[in-house]
């Protein structure tokens, strides 16, 4: 006696508006990744006028390490500040990836195909539940690529 997974009716509707939602949450993913890039781009120029302003320095600063130093320091975390953009970018796609696949399966369980439609091939949804596992800039691991 073969057993038949338990299923769920839902209205077409709901499975749209649901649908919708997920797109929807998709794009404001799209969107905060776009403002990261803009943040991350303005800091880059501002970490290469503080590397040059270092450069014009010259002779003083390197004979006064009280000068630089701080200065360096700055710049260093700057880079952290850097490393903390790619995993943010990391989690949104991940996370862009798996309200797509659900979306998508949504699409294809409750509506059926019509006549002569050729069904959906859906990425499958991540394997991994997220590429970073930080969850504040001091500690965690991030996976590189």
């Amino acid at each position: 006696m073969q057993q038949t997974p338990p299923s769920v009716s839902l209205p077409v509707t709901l499975v749209a508006d649901l649908q919708d939602s997920l797109l929807m949450a998709m794009t404001d993913l799209q969107r905060l990744e776009g403002l990261l890039d803009h943040a991350t781009g303005n800091l880059l120029m501002r970490f290469g006028a503080a590397n040059r302003a270092l450069g014009e320095l010259g002779a003083q600063a390197r004979s006064d390490e009280t000068l630089i130093g701080p200065i360096r320091d700055n710049l260093h975390q700057a880079v952290t500040e850097l490393q903390f953009h790619d995993m943010a970018t990391q989690l949104i796609e991940h996370t862009g990836k798996v309200l797509q696949s659900c979306a998508w399966r949504l699409a294809d369980q409750a509506m059926e195909p019509e006549e002569g439609e050729v069904p959906m091939e859906i990425d499958p949804m991540p394997e991994r539940p997220s590429p970073v596992t930080q969850s504040e800039m001091d500690a965690g691991s991030i996976e590189l690529f």
